[in-house]
């Protein structure tokens, strides 16, 4: 469903990703593991288009995107839910997710998106902005998902949410494969919720991929060696 072939990503004379390869299969999701600064975030933007490529090919369920403008990218079926959630604070849950809805033909909210998220239901007429961070990142997963993504990024998805809510959210994602043919990519530095959703994980360190395994194969203290500053 999603193919990254040699990638090399640069800031201006900087070179930011060092030949990314990496695919993933329709039902399955994929973690890139990495400390801050590693190049998580940077592989995701270049995979949705807003960092340029340097060179190398990514291609989703056979389309290539390489040269594609985000738009572009998001009708051939990607979606992003970035760091930081970055909702909309001044509208409505509701019309949050309605927003994800722009090519779709009802304009509805499918039920199975507050099936997912019983808490978006519950507070559908309140104010993005007022809700918690773990309901903020519920409702973002949830805008990306309406857009009925083949490949869905989440970039630290966990980040300054409260367990309880982590675990919602790795319940949802589990979920979501179930009901869709789709690929879920989750940059994480959260090991726990990692090996609660993902099926292969990656170790990102100074733009290359250095590590990859199996979730029964994960060697628990090997990828931790990589996270620990």
């Amino acid at each position: 469903m999603l193919s990254v072939k040699d990638l090399f990503v640069a800031y201006g004379q900087s070179e930011a990703l060092h030949g990314i390869s990496f695919e993933a299969k329709s039902k399955e999701t994929v973690a890139i593991m990495g400390r801050n600064g590693m190049g998580k975030t940077t592989l995701f933007k270049s995979l949705m288009g807003v960092l340029p490529t340097k060179s190398g090919a990514v291609s989703v369920a056979g389309q290539d995107i390489t040269r594609d403008e985000s738009f572009r990218r998001v009708a051939k079926g990607i979606a992003y839910v970035p760091q930081g959630r970055m909702i909309f604070p001044t509208l409505t849950v509701e019309e949050n997710i309605q927003t994800g809805l722009e090519n779709s033909k009802t304009r509805r909210i499918p039920e199975e998106i507050y099936a997912l998220f019983p808490v978006l239901w519950d507070m559908r007429g309140r104010k993005g902005g007022n809700l918690s961070g773990g309901q903020q990142q519920q409702l973002a997963i949830a805008r990306a998902l309406v857009t009925e993504p083949k490949v869905l990024l989440l970039d630290e998805p966990t980040e300054g949410i409260q367990p309880s809510i982590i675990k919602d959210i790795a319940k949802a994602l589990n979920e979501i494969r179930k009901m869709r043919d789709i690929t879920i990519i989750v940059s994480e530095q959260v090991l726990s919720f990692a090996l609660d959703v993902a099926d292969r994980l990656f170790v990102i360190e100074g733009g290359r991929l250095v590590h990859e395994t199996a979730r029964a194969d994960t060697d628990i203290a090997h990828i931790k060696q990589y996270l620990s500053v």
